[in-house]
């Protein structure tokens, strides 16, 4: 089992930036993927971002260019930097770690970013 918490969303202007963070614990070990997810109302979960345990990065197209993922393994924290943020950006992100062993995904309980003047 993994345990996932998130933490650092809140509410920012247009233009502004945030920094997620989500810490694992549990069966750290057996994780292959961590990711970012986030889940506008009315609408599907969609991809942020992901980091492979080889350091390995993928982001979704809203992303590309504005947020960078990173882990510290020391810490057993993913982390999302978030700059240029837009009203768009508004949504619940989610922490996500994927194990290849069982192909079980975890979450993590979601934080709220808002994204407004």
């Amino acid at each position: 089992q993994v345990q996932l918490v998130e933490s650092g969303g809140g509410l920012v202007q247009p233009g502004g930036s945030l920094k997620l963070a989500c810490v694992a614990s549990g069966s750290i070990f057996s994780i292959s993927n961590m990711g970012w997810y986030r889940q506008a109302p009315g609408k599907q979960r969609e991809l942020v971002a992901l980091i492979t345990s080889g350091g390995f990065t993928n982001y979704g197209d809203s992303a590309k260019g504005r947020f960078t993922i990173s882990r510290d393994d020391a810490k057993n924290t993913v982390y999302l930097q978030m700059n240029s943020l837009i009203p768009k950006d508004t949504a619940v992100y989610y922490c996500n770690a994927f194990v290849a062993r069982t192909r079980n995904n975890y979450w993590g309980q979601g934080t709220q970013v808002t994204v407004s003047s």
